[in-house]
């Protein structure tokens, strides 16, 4: 069984592997990077298979070069160790007061069971993902999700 753990690194508070029960009992984990100081703080979010903890470097070497080469600038202020597939560097939005939360979907990563994409399992775990992320004690009840493909398309249901 993984087990939760916190620490303070470059600059963020991070929490690594917490659990969200889902509405049928399954326990989904994910990783939480938010300020050091107390306080806050609106969240984004990400819920997808490709791996929570696998930095974008590691996972596609070829795609993250060519992206360097194009835009240099992603690289700058971060030190890009906790930059994944398609999702928000948290070393770019905690600094300016965000918590960013990256779920390992169901069957994927962390999170046990079987991956089912689109399906309206995966649309209930977002779901309930989205709304344990609203009531935690350092979020200020506002959640928002960022992502290109897949997580925009899986968070483009959720327009209220």
């Amino acid at each position: 069984m993984t087990s939760h753990r916190s620490e303070i690194r470059d600059g963020m508070r991070i929490d690594w592997d917490a659990a969200i029960t889902m509405n049928d009992g399954a326990v989904l984990r994910a990783d939480i990077f938010r300020p050091v100081a107390d306080g806050k703080f609106p969240a984004i979010l990400n819920y997808g298979p490709y791996g929570k903890g696998v930095p974008f470097q590691s996972s596609r070497p070829f795609a993250w070069e060519r992206l360097l080469r194009r835009n240099p600038e992603v690289a700058q202020g971060s030190t890009t160790r906790y930059q994944n597939w398609e999702v928000a560097d948290p070393e770019k939005w905690v600094p300016d007061g965000y918590a960013v939360v990256r779920v390992d979907a169901r069957g994927t990563g962390l999170s046990p069971g079987f991956i089912d994409p689109w399906s309206p399992r995966e649309t209930r775990d977002l779901f309930d993902c989205i709304e344990w992320a609203g009531i935690q004690d350092w979020g200020n009840g506002k959640v928002g999700l960022n992502g290109i493909s897949y997580f925009a398309m899986n968070g483009g249901k959720w327009r209220r």
